[in-house]
């Protein structure tokens, strides 16, 4: 005992203190159970104790063989009529950027031809993006075009970054979500690489068919979230209950 106060609580209270003064950030691995037990000069089921008091807080997470780290928030990212990344984010009052990974000309794959009601083979306009939010990577979506829809997009979005004006540019003024489709699955190693994941962390993976505003089929995309950043908040338009 610390006076009045058990040794756990005392472990529990720093780290809690330096995780919401940002000492400690989203991420950062704390020290191991051992390492913590020489300097609070406490066996490790004290420190144990401590570490799942942070846990219920909601301020840490431990992995058995990896160790124990800040959890980082998640983020709702809402899938509605208009979903779109960086909105939002914004929306969620983070800072959200992209990164183009790639955007090039494809053949079509049955599912992606299905899905666009177009033939097996057709050409493609498919960019990969790195969704960022306040500099940390939160996703990777591919969104897929029938060229022959946008034949200059890929000229167009070198010159602007963005998928909607781009659409735009290509005479596309709105388009919707017609369906979603959520699965979930462990990540490559590309993924982890990527994302800054670890390989026991699912993805949240969301298969998106979106429409043009003559309703015909314009995209589909998939997207992939990490589940310790993203939770995925399904929004009910107004007068679809009852």
């Amino acid at each position: 005992m610390l006076g009045r106060r058990p040794v756990w609580r005392t472990i529990a209270a720093d780290f809690e203190s330096a995780i919401r003064s940002r000492k400690l950030n989203p991420g950062d691995k704390l020290p191991t159970e051992q390492a913590l037990s020489r300097t609070y000069m406490v066996n490790r089921h004290t420190v144990r104790r401590a570490l799942a008091f942070l846990a219920e807080r909601g301020l840490v997470e431990s992995t058995q063989g990896r160790g124990s780290f800040v959890r980082r928030p998640s983020i709702p990212f809402k899938i509605g009529r208009r979903t779109r990344f960086t909105e939002s984010m914004e929306a969620a009052a983070s800072r959200p950027s992209t990164q183009t990974l790639f955007a090039e000309i494809q053949p079509a794959e049955a599912k992606v031809a299905r899905a666009l009601a177009i033939k097996p083979g057709e050409l493609l306009v498919v960019v990969e993006r790195l969704g960022l939010v306040d500099g940390e990577p939160v996703s990777l979506s591919r969104h897929h075009f029938s060229h022959a829809r946008v034949p200059g997009f890929i000229e167009l979005y070198a010159a602007c970054g963005s998928i909607t004006q781009t659409l735009r540019d290509c005479g596309v003024l709105d388009y919707t979500r017609l369906r979603t489709r959520i699965t979930a699955r462990l990540p490559t190693p590309t993924e982890c690489e990527l994302l800054h994941l670890p390989r026991h962390i699912p993805l949240l993976v969301t298969h998106a068919v979106n429409l043009d505003n003559q309703c015909r089929p314009l995209e589909y995309g998939e997207a992939r979230f990490a589940a310790d950043r993203i939770e995925l908040a399904i929004e009910m338009e107004s007068g679809t209950i009852g």
